[in-house]
């Protein structure tokens, strides 16, 4: 199959149009044009009702002035994903209330705001980290985190001799005043992996 043909009757590159895809297909992470606006998707719940079809129930969030919004796409509906440019950066450090972050490539800085990334979301940041920096319109919109993170305990619970069970959690604070749940075996100064997406511990760091 090739491309649709335009208005003079050439090809148009699959790569100039439009990404269309069913509105039950919506993932968190999607960026989608929806009211004429740039949205990303934060949650996805996909249903399928014993009788009708299936449709997601979808929280947005405008990626321009940060309004929420939820919507419900049914599998027919046909939504507009949009494929954002993406850029290495690296974090290099706070200043006031921006976060200083630079090209790569070009070695070009950007200053963002941390209401930008997110209070949460920056507590992960440290020296040196690679993030990725997403563009629309050489605009920056958003940026992905790695998915891991390794920090140091700074207060927890004394470790118990003999408790190896990792069903009991205890509470704990790390590096950045991050807080998460660690297992009863971890101590003070132990360096652990936690995912940047919701805080979790994920394993002892090697």
């Amino acid at each position: 199959m090739g491309g649709a043909e335009g208005l003079c009757g050439a090809p148009v590159p699959e790569t100039d149009l439009p990404m269309k895809i069913n509105g039950n297909e919506i993932k968190p992470g999607n960026v989608i044009k929806h009211q004429d606006t740039l949205w990303v998707a934060v949650k996805a719940d996909h249903v399928k009702p014993g009788k009708g079809g299936a449709f997601a129930q979808v929280e947005l969030k405008n990626l321009l002035d940060g309004r929420k919004l939820n919507e419900r796409f049914r599998s027919a509906d046909k939504v507009e994903r949009v494929r954002l440019e993406q850029k290495d950066h690296q974090f290099l450090y706070p200043e006031g209330e921006m976060l200083v972050f630079m090209d790569t490539e070009t070695y070009e800085q950007t200053n963002l705001p941390i209401d930008f990334v997110g209070e949460d979301r920056a507590a992960y940041l440290t020296d040196g980290m690679m993030v990725v920096l997403e563009i629309y319109e050489e605009k920056p919109i958003g940026i992905e985190l790695p998915k891991h993170v390794e920090l140091e305990v700074i207060e927890t619970e004394p470790v118990v001799k003999g408790q190896t069970a990792a069903n009991s959690f205890k509470p704990a604070i790390l590096t950045g005043n991050v807080r998460t749940a660690v297992p009863p075996f971890v101590g003070v100064g132990e360096r652990i992996v936690v995912a940047t997406e919701d805080g979790s511990y994920v394993r002892r760091a090697e």
